[in-house]
């Protein structure tokens, strides 16, 4: 019974041991040009979609009309542009230094026009741990999270003063 009673307890210590080893080794990967585990992707993944799927149905309480989405163009070029990227421009110094690398999200590299405005809403809103997506809810209204987040769904097309304002690079 006791051969028994210490084998589970190994078994059941013998993992977090390893799992102690390998960080103090210096083998887990913490630079921004290392890759993520494949558990570590699996277990984000898994948790951001457990909390924001219920909301990323979420309608817009905003038309898609011209005055939204230059609204949300000048927000994108004040808050967003510098990681996701301005509209005919390669990504910045800044984007390509981030790990993960933030998404292009302008055309051609359209980003979250396929993804439904509330979940785009929802991560402009909330960010994301550990990816360098910061949350607004604190900085911009709920009108300005709206108006960006309707500029990102229909990026793949957007009216001509629209898609100006985003070819300014400042």
């Amino acid at each position: 019974m006791k051969k028994i009673l210490a084998g589970v307890v190994i078994g059941i210590c013998l993992p977090f041991v390893a799992g102690y080893l390998f960080v103090i080794s210096g083998r887990m990967p913490v630079a921004t040009k290392g890759s993520p585990l494949p558990f570590e992707k699996f277990l984000a993944r898994k948790a951001q979609h457990a909390v924001m799927d219920p909301e990323a149905g979420k309608p817009s309480p905003l038309p898609v009309d011209e005055p939204n989405l230059l609204a949300g163009a000048h927000v994108y070029q004040a808050q967003c542009a510098v990681c996701h990227g301005r509209l005919g421009q390669p990504a910045s110094a800044i984007a390509q230094g981030m790990f993960p690398q933030p998404p292009q999200l302008l055309p051609p590299k359209t980003g979250v026009t396929d993804d439904p405005v509330g979940e785009t809403y929802w991560k402009v809103k909330n960010g994301i741990r550990l990816t360098g997506m910061p949350g607004y809810s604190g900085n911009l209204s709920d009108t300005e999270l709206w108006q960006v987040s309707l500029l990102l769904r229909h990026a793949d097309k957007l009216p001509v003063p629209v898609e100006a304002v985003l070819h300014q690079t400042k």
